[in-house]
């Protein structure tokens, strides 16, 4: 029988049972369930009483497996035996462990929230996988950190539903390795208004892709540096108004042309490459088209901002020569030459 005082409360016990000890590799029999009810939560209940209220979790849609048999009571019926209870999980383990580790190695989640988050996602599978996940590290919060990260996000994503402009102020790093608000000429710290179209994830960082209204052009703002967001009733500027969104926001082609995301515009670039990068360069570039191919390199066209095509020619220097455009080929080579003369001088 069970205990009347704790009738209401049996069919949450048991599904906190469910959620704590079973998935598909720990099962339970409705013999086990009992002992655990007994043990920890001071309920007796029999097996009948524990088994409606099992079909009652089902009935309420929760996902709960189990394995039929038949077997012979002492009356000499035949009787049905349900057994092997678990609660199927929305996720599975390896699922929760990808995203898991995508928090554990975020360079734009604060070290606090992260440490939450990864809670969170344990909670949804049982003490089992819990116990494993104490074999994983993370390196310790040893820079600063914005801890309006979420908030910024909620704000951001009721601008972008509403279709109004926000207000910020935006922050970098100093000499002392904590984030300091940008300033102005006269020393002012200074508010950006904005017009934002979409939030996006880009190398490991979260990006806001905007328009600052004073300007025409696309601008990218990093979430973990916004501060001190506000939610403003002014409309947001047409995209059509905005140059390079005259057709709309193409995320896609916006993220592979935007590899650092740097604001400016887009163009069309040819370099030559050796082939030893080839899995870097569609690491890079997916839409990237090749011709003339030698034994050794290759030559590859791409559509790329500016800023950040010269940024990964100089990070791939040695591999990679840019063709055209004429201008930031020789910009390129200037600066290679700058750099060759810093180590030409004897080291202090």
């Amino acid at each position: 029988m069970y205990m009347a005082n704790s009738k209401k409360l049996l069919i949450f016990d048991l599904l906190d049972i469910l959620k704590r000890y079973t998935d598909e590799n720990h099962r339970f029999s409705q013999q086990e369930i009992s002992h655990i009810l007994e043990r920890e939560y001071g309920v007796c209940a029999d097996r009948k009483t524990i088994k409606r209220n099992l079909m009652d979790l089902i009935d309420a849609g929760y996902d709960l497996e189990y394995r039929e048999s038949t077997r012979i009571n002492r009356q000499g019926e035949e009787e049905s035996l349900l057994t092997d209870w678990y609660l199927s999980r929305e996720f599975t383990n390896s699922e929760l462990r990808l995203l898991i580790d995508s928090l554990l190695f975020s360079r734009h989640i604060p070290y606090a929230q992260r440490q939450q988050l990864i809670g969170k996602l344990e909670g949804l599978s049982s003490r089992y996988f819990h116990s494993h996940m104490g074999y994983v590290r993370t390196l310790p919060d040893i820079s600063g950190s914005n801890n309006q990260l979420f908030y910024t996000i909620e704000i951001l994503d009721e601008a972008i539903q509403k279709g109004v402009q926000v207000a910020f102020r935006y922050q970098e790093y100093g000499m002392d390795k904590h984030l300091h608000f940008r300033r102005d000429q006269y020393g002012q710290i200074r508010e950006y208004i904005v017009n934002p179209y979409q939030m996006a994830a880009v190398n490991g960082r979260y990006y806001l892709i905007c328009n600052l209204d004073k300007y025409d052009a696309v601008s990218n703002y990093r979430l973990d540096r916004i501060a001190d967001i506000r939610l403003l009733s002014t409309p947001v500027k047409e995209q059509a108004k905005v140059k390079g969104l005259e057709h709309g926001l193409n995320l896609p082609q916006h993220m592979a042309e935007h590899i650092y995301m740097f604001a400016g515009e887009s163009i069309h670039i040819t370099f030559r490459a050796d082939k030893r990068i080839l899995n870097d360069i569609m690491d890079w570039f997916s839409a990237a088209d090749f011709s003339n191919e030698w034994e050794d390199t290759i030559d590859v066209t791409v559509k790329v901002n500016r800023q950040a095509m010269f940024c990964w020619a100089m990070q791939y220097g040695p591999y990679v020569e840019v063709l055209k455009p004429a201008e930031l080929r020789e910009e390129l080579g200037q600066s290679f030459a700058q750099i060759a003369k810093i180590y030409e001088k004897d080291s202090l």
